[in-house]
């Protein structure tokens, strides 16, 4: 796999690539393990670009995290763990919450963070949308991520209820990233749209909103 892909970003972030490369191999190899032999977390497709297509994607965005000044990061839908747990791995964040409401997928992260002995994470298994009214969460982050879940209004709807004042949310997005913006603006009354930063040469691209 093409690891040396990754090393630009990781210097970005401040950390040493070589032992960030290590940690990301070993994440890598229990997610392959997992899609072959227990479920389903990425398409089979994706399993041999699995550098380029998810961690790659997932890492691009890291020097925008630190300019953010955000610590307590909350990842919502976060399936194989994208893009938490490869930023995490990287050293990006000082604590990290992942939100996942599929059962198989919960467990796969509860064991990768005991196998890879990762502190300060922690898996909730359940729904954001079930979340954003325990008192426990209400404004609790200054930072939040979502790769492939809700579209983007009912996204940054639930984040404002979970995200403080002057806090971040970065959103993966795809080609429909403008359609979706501009069809409810309703979202506008909790964040601003403060830059968008395109990945590799495909659609997908980064939206980073600031809570007002």
């Amino acid at each position: 796999m093409p690891w040396d892909l990754l090393v630009p970003h990781l210097l970005w972030a401040r950390t040493d690539p070589e032992v960030a490369i290590e940690r990301l191999k070993a994440y890598t190899t229990r997610v392959l393990d997992w899609n072959a032999n227990v479920s389903n977390l990425i398409s089979r497709h994706d399993e041999t670009r699995f550098v380029e297509r998810h961690l790659l994607e997932s890492l691009e965005p890291a020097h925008w995290i630190l300019e953010s000044g955000a610590e307590n990061w909350i990842d919502f839908g976060s399936g194989a763990g994208l893009p938490a747990l490869p930023l995490a791995l990287a050293g990006i964040g000082k604590r990290w919450v992942l939100v996942e409401s599929r059962r198989p997928k919960t467990l796969f992260l509860r064991k990768t963070l005991e196998d890879l002995q990762l502190k300060n994470i922690e898996i909730v298994h359940s729904r954001l949308e079930i979340l954003v009214d325990d008192p426990e969460f209400a404004s609790r982050f200054d930072g939040f991520t979502s790769r492939a879940t809700l579209t983007l209004v009912p996204t940054l709807l639930l984040a404002a209820k979970v995200v403080a004042r002057n806090g971040t949310a970065l959103l993966w997005k795809g080609s429909r990233r403008e359609e979706e913006m501009n069809e409810d603006d309703s979202w506008k009354t909790s964040w601003e749209h403060n830059g968008l930063l395109g990945l590799g040469s495909g659609n997908i691209a980064v939206a980073k909103f600031l809570r007002l």
